[in-house]
């Protein structure tokens, strides 16, 4: 029993890499791989992508858990929603960023950083790394962080310490962890950061967190919640969007969505 569910692991694991390579290689972009102190990050981004301004979209928490309470084995994502906005958002100095141990292994790779863990001290300085590699290879100055769901908070840790990221973007975003544990009665991320703990090192940050208004696993109190930490005149906008919910239907609506954010 136990070899024909790794057997089927391994497959569902090819398919998920394949997904993902399939996306990217059917709009040109090419695949490469990020070494770090900490971990390997698995990145996608077009042939020629030389500009001041660089877009990198951060991944969500991919398949963390089989069921309420069995982690997955890895964490790459079945659908990586990213990814697709990042394909869709139309220019060329951009680029996607998967969180550590989506795609790419390693014998760093303990489940606890795709589940209690996932925000972690070395999660964060690893994708912090990651990031400044890009910004090498391409040139850029200045950064735009765009992160989906947990990808969103460690989008908005690394930006709080950075001097380079002149936007934050998040969609459907945890971004006060202790607040969502609470809200949806769950066990607490231990040994995770908190964006909303970094508040004061976001402040003269642009900022705009997109919520679903159908979303139940990251609700919107989870974004009010990070919102009110910040004082007077420094609160982040949170735009609640129609028809929306933690999944569907993001990529339909991302084209409109661009015009807003900018």
């Amino acid at each position: 029993m136990v070899v024909v569910m790794t057997g089927c692991a391994d497959i569902s694991l090819t398919k998920r890499n394949d997904i993902a390579d399939n996306l990217a290689f059917q709009h040109g972009w090419q695949k490469s791989t990020l070494q770090t102190t900490f971990f390997s990050h698995r990145a996608y981004l077009p042939n020629s992508t030389q500009s001041d301004q660089l877009t990198v979209y951060i991944e969500g928490d991919g398949l963390a858990w089989i069921s309420r309470n069995k982690p997955s084995s890895d964490p790459t994502p079945l659908n990586p929603l990213a990814l697709k906005l990042a394909l869709a958002d139309g220019i060329n100095n951009v680029a996607y960023l998967a969180r550590p141990c989506q795609y790419v292994n390693s014998n760093q790779c303990e489940q606890r950083y795709w589940t209690s863990a996932r925000f972690a001290e070395e999660v964060i300085a690893s994708t912090d790394q990651a990031l400044s590699q890009l910004k090498k290879q391409t040139g850029a100055q200045e950064l735009t962080l765009i992160g989906y769901s947990g990808g969103g908070a460690v989008a908005a840790l690394v930006a709080a310490r950075r001097n380079d990221v002149v936007k934050l973007i998040t969609v459907a975003g945890n971004l006060d962890h202790k607040a969502w544990s609470d809200i949806r009665h769950i066990s607490a991320l231990t040994g995770s950061l908190n964006a909303a703990d970094e508040w004061q090192n976001l402040a003269d940050i642009s900022q705009i967190h997109f919520v679903g208004a159908q979303d139940n696993i990251v609700p919107l109190a989870v974004a009010q919640s990070y919102q009110r930490r910040f004082t007077t005149g420094y609160k982040p906008e949170v735009k609640v969007i129609e028809a929306t919910d933690h999944h569907c239907c993001w990529l339909e609506l991302w084209p409109d969505l661009l015009e807003s954010k900018y």
